[in-house]
């Protein structure tokens, strides 16, 4: 079976990322994976749910109307078990609508700076939503990566929170981790794993 996955996003490195774990799923199931960039008129999609679901199936299923094409959207974020879930869903305004990366890091050790190392236990998380507008199915896969919060920035190979985000069983932060490790443990990675295995037994049955 074919079909072309229509992925929410302009993002080259995730498009390619996502067409690793997708774009073959066995000899039966094969996507054509496209991005947004084929779609460059459609206007921007409001991430105004209160949790990675609710963003992630809200863009699929905008875009998957807008297109008629099988869509994939994703949302994730940080999640710091000592501010009861936030940032969350505002990880990328955390500190503000135009808020940069530095901006979000050093807000949020602003909020952990006399908080001691083990309550400061965080997960990041990324929600994976996929719908077929044939037959109006909606999926949704989960990925999450722990760790804790150092409140000194450490590495160059990361983006976000990665500097701050120390994961134990490797002793470094995310943005220390070379990008193959990384992106075997990440959260995207859980993710896409678990999608995976949801599109194999679904669109086997069709073949």
């Amino acid at each position: 079976m074919y079909r072309k996955l229509l992925v929410a996003s302009g993002n080259k490195g995730k498009i390619r990322e996502i067409k690793e774990y997708l774009g073959n799923l066995d000899e039966m199931v094969f996507f054509e994976i496209i991005g947004l960039s084929q779609y460059p008129d459609l206007p921007d999609v409001e991430e105004d749910g209160d949790t990675f679901t609710a963003n992630a199936l809200k863009k699929a299923r905008k875009r998957a109307e807008e297109t008629g094409l099988l869509t994939l959207a994703d949302d994730s974020g940080l999640v710091v078990d000592y501010l009861e879930g936030a940032p969350g869903v505002f990880s990328a305004r955390y500190a503000g609508e135009n808020a940069t990366d530095e901006d979000n890091n050093k807000k949020l050790i602003d909020e952990l700076k006399d908080i001691p190392l083990d309550r400061r236990t965080a997960h990041f998380t990324c929600v994976l939503a996929v719908v077929d507008p044939e037959t109006g199915e909606e999926m949704v896969a989960k990925g999450i990566c722990e760790g804790v919060i150092e409140l000194e920035p450490q590495g160059e190979n990361g983006f976000g929170y990665d500097p701050l985000f120390f994961v134990p069983e490797y002793n470094s932060t995310m943005a220390q981790l070379p990008l193959e490790v990384k992106n075997k443990i990440s959260h995207r990675a859980e993710a896409l794993k678990k999608m995976k295995e949801i599109l194999k037994e679904r669109y086997r049955e069709l073949v």
